[in-house]
């Protein structure tokens, strides 16, 4: 009963009221509300008043019926806090106030951020799920590309010389580009020994699917350390390499297995000579780049068809370079697409200077052209300096022409199906150059060339005497690239030998058979 009779008894405080002791009871029941009119009617301050009360010593005592009792000589005093007059404490009050609103605030931006990560994260993870397409929704997302850009083509009409483009620079700067969210082409784990084979001119290309060498040159950027050195969005390379490959046509020679063979000897010869050694990283990426995007968009008929069928793109380029110049066009095209643009993150400067540098690369891979650079190059290779920029690019422009020209580096196995494919395009400019009575170059006429001649003068005269020239700066290129340079001029010259020999047996025969016609 003792401590229930207890738990009613007033509590009691002790104030300082101008200086005079007030004694205040109240019950341990009243809100706070109660306890604040009562100290605000004992110190003497208008009810409602905001109010706050200070032990001695300055510290804030909490109003309400929990508050710690005092003692006369201990007196507590009640401040308004409408008069202005809180003093130091109060000021410090405020301090902390703000303070503690400052951190909310912060913690509110991390709450954002949050948020934002949390939602790119979410997007990724749903472009990583968009990639397993199906085999079935990829092939008819191409189809359907296909029929599109067939559509614009037939859209655009009015073209001189009947050579359609699919970019047409006359359609007021339309152009129909590849667009695609998410690359399609599947993900491939390249083998140890497929990685090992890469880096050599032995590699044979005729084995892979369109997919397989997407993966391949996917690979060489990041193996080159590209990736890491232009800051490239791995997913933007990806839509990259698919634009460009979508962008060769199905010729038979000039087509993407053909910029992937030129690729993979670049990468080859980067390798085999110790470039990055030598040369920067900006330079490797240069030359790769060039390498993939150096016949872009070809139409299978030559700058001498172009210009002699005045073309739009001989027009266009004033028949200086024409296709090589659309090539460059296309690329910077594609480039020129937020989601296809692999420097988007170099400087405006650099970029500038790589641009140009590319640009340079595939103007250089124009063989009317071939005599001046190498002729160029002859001049520099004995005392060449690879702190000087100019014999640096004119190094690459070579190099660039070596890969574009090296089939025949490769084994015969590898190499001689090439010469197939490029006679057949041949024969189809030499058909259509009869037609539409324009000049017929020999070495293109169905009627005239063999595989062996050919091939024999453009080994001796043209593939030797350049890879010679290089090989005075890179001597290990020899046993590995210029032997089977040598190999493939003599394999060619004993065809020759056993077509002439066939050849006079034949004519032999068919004499024979005239003379005994006369004799009976």
């Amino acid at each position: 009963m003792g401590s229930s009779s207890s738990s009613y008894a007033p509590k009691t405080i002790y104030l300082d009221v101008d200086g005079k002791v007030q004694k205040v009871a109240f019950s341990r029941h009243c809100s706070p509300c109660d306890i604040k009119e009562l100290l605000c009617s004992s110190s003497n301050i208008p009810r409602n008043t905001a109010i706050m009360m200070v032990d001695p010593e300055g510290a804030l005592v909490s109003i309400d019926p929990t508050m710690p009792t005092n003692s006369p000589n201990s007196l507590y005093k009640v401040i308004s806090l409408s008069t202005g007059q809180l003093g130091e404490k109060e000021d410090m009050f405020q301090n902390v106030l703000s303070q503690v609103a400052e951190q909310f605030s912060r913690a509110f931006r991390i709450n954002e951020l949050k948020t934002e990560v949390t939602n790119r994260l979410a997007m990724l993870e749903k472009r990583v799920e968009l990639e397993g397409l199906k085999v079935v929704e990829i092939e008819k997302c191409k189809n359907d590309l296909k029929k599109l850009r067939d559509e614009m083509t037939s859209r655009g009409g009015g073209r001189v010389g009947n050579c359609p483009c699919k970019y047409n620079f006359s359609d007021d700067g339309k152009k129909l580009n590849p667009r695609r969210d998410v690359p399609s082409y599947p993900k491939y784990t390249l083998s140890q020994e497929t990685i090992e084979a890469l880096k050599k001119p032995t590699f044979d290309v005729w084995h892979w699917e369109h997919n397989e060498m997407l993966s391949c040159l996917e690979y060489m950027y990041h193996d080159l350390g590209l990736v890491k050195e232009f800051n490239m969005n791995p997913i933007t390379l990806k839509r990259w390499l698919l634009g460009i490959q979508e962008n060769y046509r199905s010729n038979p020679f000039h087509n993407f297995r053909h910029c992937f063979c030129v690729s993979q000897m670049m990468y080859g010869m980067i390798n085999l000579c110790n470039l990055p050694e030598k040369m920067t990283l900006t330079d490797m990426g240069i030359l790769m780049t060039a390498a993939v995007c150096h016949d872009l968009d070809h139409p299978g008929y030559n700058n001498t068809y172009q210009i002699n069928a005045r073309t739009e793109l001989a027009v266009r380029y004033n028949d200086i370079s024409p296709l090589e110049n659309h090539h460059c066009a296309v690329a910077f095209q594609i480039l020129s697409l937020p989601e296809c643009n692999i420097f988007a993150n170099v400087e405006l400067e650099a970029y500038k200077q790589i641009r140009q540098a590319i640009i340079t690369l595939i103007l250089a891979t124009d063989m009317a052209r071939h005599g001046e650079i190498l002729d160029s190059f002859k001049h520099k290779v004995d005392s060449f300096d690879f702190t000087n920029e100019e014999h640096v690019t004119c190094l690459k422009m070579v190099l660039i022409k070596c890969c574009d020209i090296s089939n025949e580096v490769r084994p015969t196995e590898v190499a001689e199906p090439w010469v197939d494919c490029l006679l057949e395009e041949y024969f189809m400019q030499s058909d259509r150059e009869k037609t539409e009575g324009l000049p017929v170059a020999p070495f293109m006429d169905r009627d005239k060339v063999t595989k062996p001649t050919a091939q024999i003068g453009f080994i001796k005269f043209v593939l030797i005497p350049m890879f010679e020239t290089v090989m005075k700066l890179f001597p290990q290129i020899e046993e590995i690239m210029v032997q089977p340079l040598r190999d493939s001029r003599d394999h060619y010259e004993e065809l020759k030998q056993i077509d002439d020999a066939m050849t006079e047996a034949q004519k032999k025969k068919t004499e024979n058979m005239s003379l005994g016609g006369k004799k009976k």
